[in-house]
């Protein structure tokens, strides 16, 4: 994995939590929290797929399928961090 692939990951993690975020607003855990989850998330979440998938991200090409594969995978692991990471705070307070 290259280091533009991973902050294209990190920053499509970060989007995916906040934008997860403001959708379940229940679930909210404010923009910091939601942040800091994405982040985690766009990175585990874009190891992942470059583990089950390695045409999809960025093996030190740039080509579209590479980027769009980076922001898919982190977008997507860090709206599902974020998520988690709500309904144990939410399990937690119970």
């Amino acid at each position: 994995m290259d280091i533009v692939g991973l902050i294209i990951q990190l920053v499509s993690g970060e989007v995916g939590g906040n934008i997860a975020g403001y959708f379940m607003k229940d679930k909210n855990l404010g923009v910091l929290w939601n942040s800091v989850a994405g982040l985690v998330g766009g990175g585990v979440g874009g190891v992942l797929l470059n583990a089950v998938v390695p045409a999809l991200t960025s093996g030190g090409s740039l080509d579209l399928t590479a980027i769009l594969g980076d922001v898919a995978g982190g977008g997507v692991g860090g709206a599902i961090v974020m998520i988690v990471v709500a309904l144990i705070k939410g399990a937690l307070k119970k």
